[in-house]
């Protein structure tokens, strides 16, 4: 064999051998490829699972419930209801109007004389008088009653046998003046839309005051 042949015959060689190291590097380098590929694809989230928080859920996971309303959505937060008078809270329930009350009259001596209101919730009735004066007015041009306390009350329920009292001293002056009437008109509150007229008997209204809703009538005297 010639020199040049064997020159030609090595020089083949080594180009079959350099193209297969070539192909089996290619080979290599895309296997790799394709298993990155698997394993970033394995590792990202699509979809849904890539929008959602890790310790949540797409069926409403991470809304925390609200610590101050109650299963029902009603609202049991701390402070609400009606203020005691002694700093505590009372729930809030129907507030009585005048005609849901059984309403009574009776005169008393005490405290120079004074008219004790007396009111029960009809049957089948339950509901709230507020820690607020009842309002009590007099004759056609509507003089209106003052506060006989200096605080106000506390919240009452009205239901079955429990009764509340509210005491009126319809003449707080010493003079000889005043207005001769025979009947109160009483609501609860200024708002109240059916206030009721009271028969007392003939009284001489000046000045009149009334004391806050009590469940015992001696706690009602309405002292000037």
């Amino acid at each position: 064999m010639s020199g040049n042949r064997r020159k030609a015959i090595l020089v083949s060689a080594a180009l079959v051998g350099g193209a297969m190291l070539m192909t089996a590097c290619q080979d290599t380098d895309e296997s790799t490829d394709s298993g990155a590929a698997q394993g970033s694809s394995s590792a990202t989230p699509t979809g849904d699972a890539a929008a959602t928080p890790s310790g949540s859920s797409t069926t409403g996971g991470g809304k925390g419930a609200d610590k101050g309303s109650d299963a029902s959505g009603q609202g049991t937060r701390d402070g609400d209801g009606a203020d005691t008078g002694s700093g505590g809270r009372e729930p809030v329930g129907q507030t009585c109007g005048a005609n849901d009350i059984s309403w009574s009259t009776r005169s008393e001596t005490q405290a120079g004389g004074y008219i004790l209101i007396i009111a029960k919730a009809k049957s089948g009735i339950t509901c709230y008088l507020p820690a607020a004066l009842p309002t009590v007015a007099f004759g056609s041009d509507g003089t209106q009653a003052g506060p006989a306390e200096q605080a106000v009350g506390r919240q009452i329920k009205l239901s079955g046998s429990t009764t509340a009292y509210a005491g009126v001293n319809p003449k707080t002056t010493s003079s000889n003046g005043g207005k001769e009437l025979d009947s109160i008109i009483v609501g609860v509150g200024d708002d109240d839309p059916n206030p009721v007229s009271l028969p007392v008997g003939t009284i001489t209204v000046e000045k009149p005051i009334v004391t806050n809703w009590h469940t015992a009538p001696a706690d009602a005297v309405p002292f000037n």
